[in-house]
């Protein structure tokens, strides 16, 4: 009795946690580059995208203030307490441990109490501005998979910039604009996340639910990557097909997630007045207790492994690539231009793989079944492969040259649509179909599809497909500066 009492209160508690579990916890596969199958010639390898794990990224990076002067306590200085502006009695000083707020306290352990944290000088140059830039740098590109949180231990700032960089600080862009008054801080009119949609995700605003004083429960910063992914996946980011169908079409929207350095311009501290108090010039200053970025290594879906060695990301690159974002075919394995892998089709996705030169290939017996076949792109129901992964992972050297390696056969490599292989070297296809494998309706080629041509889309569950109406509005964005 007491055994199945408590497995109905299991089973209550896994059900409720699930239903708070406001995202998945890992929400993509893609941990493994390849794998053995059988077949009747024996072992041969089937290769996958892959991808890194997310994991917390202010391990690796490093940071850099400017002013590089502006942290307080050298010289020793007073400022007054956080939580009660007029008692100012507080010291930093850099000299003594116990006293002093260096910049690596922004990504210290937090378990400690009292907390750890940065801290600026006071505004006791008023009325100079207290502005200063935080730039985090990788020396890598990397894809963010979470939301960037700042917890700040003074008030957070009435104006702030976060900006990010895709070319190593050389070029900046801003993210989001945050401000306790965003028509007058920035000429922008106020929006949240929630005021955005697939349309206009890329599109660059500026925030007041973030900037204001300080109170207990009101320190959190956050830049919201989960909120912008749930406009695809929905709120749980459950239809992960639909995201990935659109990071693999829209280099935009791909971009957006992906930086090699972060910039935070704490541009006017929390005043929580119209007015500067001049008297007590020592209340205005920055403390940022902890600053949070997930996300991983771009590979180019071309590696599960990024090292760090001599203070550096690189990716362990599969599929014959190179480079540190695998971005280039390894020499001798440039049959065909390099490619990025692709998160289509669920779940394994197309690996893309980079081939042997022509001149390196020479006539092995049985060669076809190491070049990156088409098995990958198998899935219980063909037709929801879309034309582009088919295209890209049929390389012409093998079109050309079907003596070294199959287009289609009826085991691995199907053809899609209803077409049936002939001598494995190309699908006949049915009246409304064309393309390599089928892929493609033909009355797209002649661009004459629509209600009254006869030839309906593709039934539905391609994500790919299904959201193409979408990319044109997304690659017009008006109110994504930069990108």
């Amino acid at each position: 009795m007491y055994l199945s009492r408590f497995l109905s209160i299991h089973a209550l508690w896994v059900t409720v946690s699930s239903v708070m579990q406001p995202y998945p916890l890992v929400w993509g596969h893609y941990d493994v580059c390849k794998t053995q199958i059988y077949t009747e010639e024996g072992k041969v390898w089937d290769y996958m995208a892959c991808q890194p794990e997310s994991t917390d990224m202010t391990k690796y990076l490093k940071v850099k203030l400017d002013p590089p002067d502006i942290t307080c306590g050298d010289p020793p200085e007073t400022f007054c307490a956080m939580g009660n502006p007029y008692m100012c009695n507080n010291e930093c000083d850099a000299s003594t441990p116990e006293l002093a707020h260096p910049p690596e306290l922004m990504f210290d352990f937090e378990g400690r109490h009292p907390s750890t944290f940065w801290q600026s000088a006071t505004w006791k140059e008023y009325p100079k501005p207290l502005q200063v830039n935080i730039t985090l740098s990788w020396s890598k590109t990397i894809e963010l998979t979470d939301n960037i949180v700042i917890t700040f231990e003074s008030g957070r700032p009435d104006q702030m910039i976060l900006e990010k960089s895709l070319d190593y600080g050389r070029t900046w862009q801003p993210y989001q604009y945050y401000a306790t008054d965003c028509l007058d801080a920035f000429h922008m009119d106020p929006k949240s996340v929630k005021d955005l949609s697939q349309h206009t995700v890329l599109e660059i605003i500026c925030t007041e639910e973030y900037s204001t004083g300080y109170t207990t429960n009101s320190k959190i910063i956050h830049f919201e990557i989960k909120d912008r992914f749930a406009f695809f996946a929905g709120p749980r980011l459950r239809n992960m097909a639909s995201l990935y169908g659109q990071l693999d079409t829209t280099k935009k929207l791909r971009d957006f997630f992906t930086v090699t350095d972060l910039r935070i311009r704490l541009l006017r501290p929390a005043v929580g007045e119209i007015f500067v108090d001049e008297l007590h010039l020592a209340r205005y200053f920055y403390a940022i207790s902890d600053i949070k970025v997930r996300g991983r290594c771009k590979c180019n879906l071309h590696a599960t492994v990024c090292v760090y060695d001599n203070s550096k990301l690189t990716c362990e690159c599969e599929h014959n690539t190179t480079g540190p974002d695998c971005g280039k075919c390894k020499k001798n394995y440039q049959g065909r231009p390099w490619s990025p892998g692709s998160y289509l089709p669920i779940p394994k996705g197309t690996a893309n793989t980079c081939i042997p030169s022509i001149s390196s290939i020479g006539n092995p017996p049985k060669f076809n079944r190491i070049w990156p076949n088409i098995s990958s792109l198998e899935v219980s129901n063909p037709k929801q492969v879309a034309p582009k992964l088919a295209l890209s992972t049929v390389s012409s050297v093998q079109v050309a040259n079907h003596k070294r390696a199959n287009v289609c056969d009826n085991e691995l490599l199907h053809c899609q649509n209803g077409g049936t292989c002939h001598n494995n070297v190309r699908c006949l296809c049915p009246a409304a179909y064309t393309g390599i494998l089928c892929e493609k309706l033909r009355c797209e080629e002649a661009g004459s599809c629509g209600p009254g041509s006869g030839q309906g889309a593709p039934p539905g569950g391609c994500p790919a497909l299904l959201l193409l109406p979408l990319l044109p509005a997304l690659l017009g964005t008006a109110g994504a500066p930069g990108l």
